[in-house]
């Protein structure tokens, strides 16, 4: 059975001083909106604070999916889910209580991610799986966009598309998901891509994201 493809351009690399157009040229291709948070403590960038951020998800058209990068997790992660997030990640390696955390993001309605730094290892987390909607593989070093995909972390979501089996639990992939990289993190179960520099530099968008859906579902079948 094929698994459904979803993809997730990140604004990072997006232009900031008009993001609501850079956000209009993507919505209808995209699945959802991904939202990286840094607070320059958990990774070496700032991008929005949670203010910022809200104004961000209460005027997008489409669902958000926030990627929390920041070192206060526990207690900010509920707050996005608050304010209309989806799906909102927390990253295991800045949570103090994993399960508690995921939990409430659940209880108010939204998706839970639980995310991956390239260090941290699967198997660490997978007696968690009946509290994850979906696990996020890192394949840079958080922290910054426009990086080479570590092509090494295919092993990593092998291992977790094995862990996942047939549960309705999303596998996302996050660095450097580009054209040349795509078929690679499909072929090796992914089903949620995070695509940043590859679709906000392309002269078309939406487009790009149609290109990489087509490669993605061509190896997911």
């Amino acid at each position: 059975m094929s698994r459904e493809i979803r993809i997730t351009p990140s604004i990072l690399n997006a232009d900031l001083a008009n993001l609501d157009k850079e956000i209009a040229r993507i919505s209808a291709a995209s699945d959802l909106l991904h939202l990286d948070i840094m607070d320059n403590i958990f990774v070496p960038n700032f991008t929005f604070d949670f203010s910022a951020a809200s104004e961000i998800i209460r005027s997008c058209p489409i669902d958000v999916d926030a990627h929390l990068m920041v070192a206060d997790v526990d207690k900010i992660a509920p707050a996005y889910a608050e304010v209309g997030c989806a799906s909102v990640t927390i990253h295991a390696e800045a949570s103090q209580n994993v399960v508690s955390t995921l939990r409430a993001i659940r209880r108010i309605g939204a998706r839970a991610g639980l995310g991956l730094k390239p260090g941290t290892t699967i198997e660490s987390y997978a007696d968690l799986i009946d509290d994850v909607d979906m696990f996020l593989i890192m394949t840079v070093e958080p922290g910054f966009g426009g990086q080479k995909f570590m092509h090494e972390m295919m092993e990593k979501v092998r291992r977790t598309r094995a862990i996942i089996g047939d549960r309705p639990i999303w596998l996302q992939v996050d660095g450097g998901v580009s054209m040349s990289t795509i078929s690679e993190a499909a072929e090796a179960g992914a089903d949620v891509f995070v695509a940043g520099s590859a679709v906000f530099n392309a002269d078309d968008p939406s487009a790009m994201i149609d290109s990489l859906r087509k490669l993605a579902i061509s190896m997911a079948d």
